[in-house]
């Protein structure tokens, strides 16, 4: 697909940015880090040419003046939370993330964990991350936080809390998840610094909303829709404009909370570094856009994605009708309808032709496949089929997998296994291949063509197995699906 942001462009800058935020402030920087380091998927998506990993790259541009200090919620860590992309408790993903970033050669310096009352189950994964040789250290609850500004900047306050032993002159202050208390923890360091005479400052980096791209931009509209079911708004800064006289966007809950931060930063300082929540940030990725075209198309793709997204969940479960009502709106805000999407219209079509379910997927030079199900395969096992074949000059009616190795499967799946569903999935259709694929140079050729798949975008009308998900996750590919359950028959 076309590139739409220069992300070697996006290293440099933002790097450069970073390194002039903690000179401003003199001794150290604590930087409050939103959204994910490894696997920022939504930021590829809606910028074409961002990787998902180019803010741990960045980091790396930093690594002998950086170290990480990891933020867990005791209450998290109670109720044993789970991150819903990886299926794994926040406690095992501190662990992961921890040792990913020592992986890259970053320093972890610590974990934090937070909202400590005394649970039993923090204590035990304290005394567990000690055992492995972690520093931990307990920040409380402080009531009335955050508008108790006086309690919060006091020895009963902030003052309780373990001040957290560092080194370097940048602080990253990461979490697993939103709600951790990533925010508490820099300004109590913020009180334990100025208490030891130490200037420490305080910055956020936050990918979206971009603060200087307009509010109703694609990309700042594609993460509202993701994220719906937070009912985050995105805003104009009225601080901002007020302070300068320009136009700057945030979202609700920065602006909500900064006259409360302010008082902090006075309370702690005795006067304010920054007259604006957008004063805050550091992030540089409106300055990265090499062809903002791109970046529009991909942005009202993703609205479009999230959409489907919310309607699919709304048929398996049933309580997230706000969620889709929202996006609706934003659809409708960005003049949008699912027919923008070449691939929902394709699959569509097929389907009213064909009277079964079918997908579609646009490859990168714009070509349309369709596929359909039948006995021996479903839509996205054929889908795969035929767009490999077409990528690799094959004739659409060479059968890549004899019939005769199918039906061997498909009797395994139902009478051994139990299965209710005969028909191949992707991934079984994928090892079938690899098989063949030392004897037959159709299968080889066609195995090839996989990596090609990547950025290509795909629409089924029903809504697909988790196998098929993960299978076109896996590959890259941008999936929506119509909410409608598969028929037994």
């Amino acid at each position: 697909m076309k590139k739409g942001f220069d992300n070697e462009k996006y290293l440099k800058i933002q790097s450069e940015h970073i390194k002039a935020r903690i000179e401003q402030f003199g001794d150290k920087l604590y930087m409050e880090f939103g959204g994910k380091l490894f696997d920022d998927n939504h930021a590829s998506r809606v910028l074409p040419g961002f990787l998902p990993d180019s803010k741990l790259h960045m980091l790396m541009q930093l690594r002998n003046e950086a170290e990480i200090l990891m933020v867990i919620s005791a209450i998290d860590i109670e109720k044993n939370k789970t991150r819903g992309d990886l299926g794994i408790t926040y406690d095992e993903d501190v662990l992961r993330l921890s040792a990913e970033f020592e992986n890259v050669g970053l320093l972890v310096s610590s974990v934090v964990i937070t909202h400590y009352n005394g649970q039993p189950s923090a204590d035990a994964y304290r005394s567990r991350l000690e055992r492995l040789g972690i520093k931990v250290y307990y920040h409380y609850t402080i009531e009335g936080y955050p508008n108790n500004v006086a309690l919060i900047d006091s020895d009963e306050g902030f003052g309780k809390n373990d001040y957290v032993e560092t080194t370097r002159p940048l602080v990253v202050v990461t979490a697993p998840g939103p709600g951790s208390g990533k925010m508490a923890v820099c300004l109590s360091q913020l009180y334990h610094e100025h208490k030891r005479g130490i200037k420490a400052g305080y910055a956020k980096f936050e990918t979206f909303p971009v603060w200087n791209l307009p509010l109703k931009h694609p990309v700042n509209m594609a993460y509202e829709a993701a994220t719906a079911d937070l009912n985050d708004v995105n805003m104009i800064d009225p601080f901002h404009l007020e302070a300068y006289g320009d136009i700057a966007v945030n979202y609700n809950r920065d602006i909500e909370i900064f006259p409360v931060l302010n008082a902090l930063f006075e309370a702690i300082y005795g006067e304010s570094p920054y007259k604006s929540p957008t004063d805050m940030g550091v992030n540089m990725l409106g300055f990265c856009m090499s062809d903002e075209d791109v970046c529009c198309d991909a942005a009202r793709e993703e609205i479009i994605r999230r959409y489907y997204y919310a309607l699919c969940n709304l048929a398996k479960k049933g309580d997230n009708e706000s969620e889709v009502n929202k996006i609706a709106l934003i659809m409708k805000q960005a003049k949008l309808t699912t027919e923008y999407r070449r691939t929902t219209v394709a699959a569509k079509e097929r389907r009213e032709l064909s009277g079964v379910p079918t997908a579609a997927i646009e490859l990168q030079d714009g070509t349309i496949i369709t596929s359909r199900t039948s006995p021996l395969l479903g839509p996205s096992a054929a889908l795969i089929l035929n767009a490999i074949k077409h990528l690799a000059g094959i004739p659409h009616d060479v059968k890549l997998i004899p019939e005769e190795m199918i039906a061997p499967i498909q009797k395994t799946k139902v009478d051994y296994l139990h299965g209710n569903n005969p028909r191949l999935h992707t991934d079984e259709v994928l090892v079938a291949l690899s098989m063949l694929s030392n004897q037959d140079m159709n299968c080889r050729r066609a195995l090839q063509q996989l990596p090609k798949l990547d950025g290509c975008q795909v629409h089924s009308t029903v809504m697909l197995s988790e196998v098929d998900q993960k299978i076109f996750k896996k590959l890259g590919v941008g999936l929506t699906c119509d909410p409608v359950k598969k028929s037994k028959n």
